[in-house]
Formats: structure tokens, sequence, C-alpha cells
């Protein structure tokens, strides 16, 4: 992809209580997926409960990449995705489900034979999305929406899918928060299969 590698500041604190620069370069963290060529994850940090511990702790970036947020917590990553193609499309839900395997959540497709793109999945989270460059279209079970750069998406559990109609890569940054389903929501889920 033609877009910038991302520069990571991480602060911390002396023995002193003072404020230092902990680390300050490339991101440590940064996969490109086999099963989706061109899309590729730039993990920026991660916290693990709530409150987040304000320590001077190993970097969170430094294991298995994983879609979702930790339990109680929360993760920062730029994602880059390259335009659709034809070839996507053919290979349908099933083999494009080895994506989601290598993001240690394969049980967040939601794709099927008839989804409106090959892609589709939900995970139990609100995600913030923002598309920094090129353009997006935020595909829902009903309607879609296109998000070019300065969109917010507020991603709120719902099932979706990131399609690229640009030609041209896009880069879109992710906070993503754990969350819970409502108990009416969640009910509606589970009669949808």
């Amino acid at each position: 992809m033609s877009l910038p590698a991302i520069h990571r500041v991480v602060t911390g604190h002396n023995g002193n209580g003072g404020a230092v620069v902990s680390s300050d370069g490339p991101l440590p963290m940064v996969v490109e997926l086999k099963a989706i060529p061109g899309t590729v994850f730039h993990e920026v940090w991660s916290t693990h409960a709530t409150p987040a511990p304000v320590d001077n702790g190993a970097d969170p970036t430094l294991g298995p990449l994983l879609l979702p947020p930790p339990k109680l917590g929360t993760r920062i990553r730029f994602v880059d995705i390259p335009p659709d193609t034809a070839e996507l499309h053919a290979r349908g839900a099933d083999s494009l489900r080895a994506g989601f395997s290598e993001i240690g959540d394969a049980g967040a497709s939601t794709a099927h034979a008839g989804a409106r793109h090959p892609l589709m999945h939900r995970t139990e989270s609100v995600d913030y999305g923002v598309v920094i460059d090129g353009e997006l279209t935020l595909v829902l079970d009903e309607g879609e929406v296109v998000c070019k750069p300065g969109t917010v998406v507020v991603q709120r559990g719902t099932n979706h899918a990131w399609a690229n109609r640009s030609g041209k890569p896009c880069r879109i940054l992710f906070v993503l928060v754990d969350g819970a389903f409502d108990p009416a929501i969640k009910s509606a889920l589970d009669r949808r299969g």
C-alpha cells in the first residue's frame, strides 16, 4: 500500500514521577492478512481493564493479533483496506472466514451466501471508526453510507462490512471499547441466528 508508516510515541513515568518518553518510533505490530491481501492492521495500543491501569507496563501490542478489544478494555488500531476486487467477492464468505481467524475471531464473521458483502461481521463492542485517507462504504443489513476523510462512524455492535469501491487504498482509525449487548438486542440477534 502507498500509505505512510504510523509513528507512535508512548509516555510513562520515571522513578520520581516525572513524565518521560517510554518509546518513540514505528509500531512494533503491523500485520498484513494472508487471507485478504492488502488489508493491514497497525496495532497502536490496548488496555485490559476499566479503569485502565496508569502504569509503566509492557507494550500490550506484542502478542497475537486480535479483532475485538480485551474484556473490560479498549483497543486502538489503524486498518488499511485495499479496493474491493471481483476476486474478493468471488471467493465468498466461507473462504474469507480465514481472514477473521488470522485476527483471532473467526466467530465474528456473519457472512453467508447472499450476504450484502463477503466480509460482514459483528463484535460485541462499541467501535469509533475515523476515515483518515481514502473512501469506504459502510455496509449494513439495511442501507449503506459512503465515508470520506473526517467521517466518524459510531459502530454499536451492528452487523457490517467495509467495502472499498474507490479503486484506491483507504486508511481508517478504530478505537474499540468492550461492550455488552442490551438484553432486548441480544434476544433479537439470537432469534436471527
